[in-house]
């Protein structure tokens, strides 16, 4: 009877392990599905450079005198269409006084050919414009600012070690004055 009970348990522990272990193996074949599906798609010669946050991470800390202002934006994200004319105008208008505008593309990998590269083609974006594609935003979102929920638009303004982060979407007006703000 002792031994029913402990080969009963065993074989419950057993069953139960390997369907983990299959739970994991699927999630890790999905992962691995999806990765092959984004390079695939990388393949397509994208107009713009793609980062992962390793890679993009420094353009966050750049210290050469220049104000950044970095906004994370999609083309699915009204809000984010409706002030990008704003941040255009910033780049074109402060440009000479050392203002460079970097405009972060979260948009997904089946969007970048085609909606992205046609939206920064009709509206003739000037601003710099890269593409962060990274899955893990649990990890790299509190890295560029503890408060950010995630949601677009938001955008961060530094000089140096001086920094702001805006997790709102912004009018010229309010743009032009938070600009300002690093500049003098």
């Amino acid at each position: 009877m002792k031994y029913l009970l402990c080969s009963s348990v065993f074989l419950v522990l057993l069953i139960s392990g390997c369907g983990n272990k299959t739970k994991t193996d699927t999630s890790m074949s999905s992962k691995a599905e999806d990765k092959v599906e984004v390079q695939a798609q990388n393949d397509e010669k994208v107009k713009f450079p793609v980062y992962d946050f390793a890679e993009f991470e420094p353009l966050l800390h750049k210290n050469d005198g220049k104000t950044y202002v970095v906004n994370f934006w999609a083309t699915w994200c009204k809000p984010c269409l409706e002030e990008m004319p704003y941040f255009e105008k910033v780049n074109a208008e402060r440009k000479a006084d050392g203002v460079e505008v970097i405009l972060v593309s979260l948009d997904m990998p089946s969007m970048w050919k085609s909606r992205l590269e046609p939206y920064v083609e009709k509206k003739g974006l000037l601003s710099e414009v890269v593409i962060l594609d990274d899955p893990d935003q649990n990890s790299w979102i509190p890295k560029i600012n503890q408060d950010w929920d995630g949601a677009i638009p938001a955008t961060i303004i530094y000089k140096g070690d001086q920094r702001k982060f805006y997790g709102h979407g912004f009018t010229y007006e309010e743009l032009t004055e938070a600009v300002n703000g690093f500049t003098k």
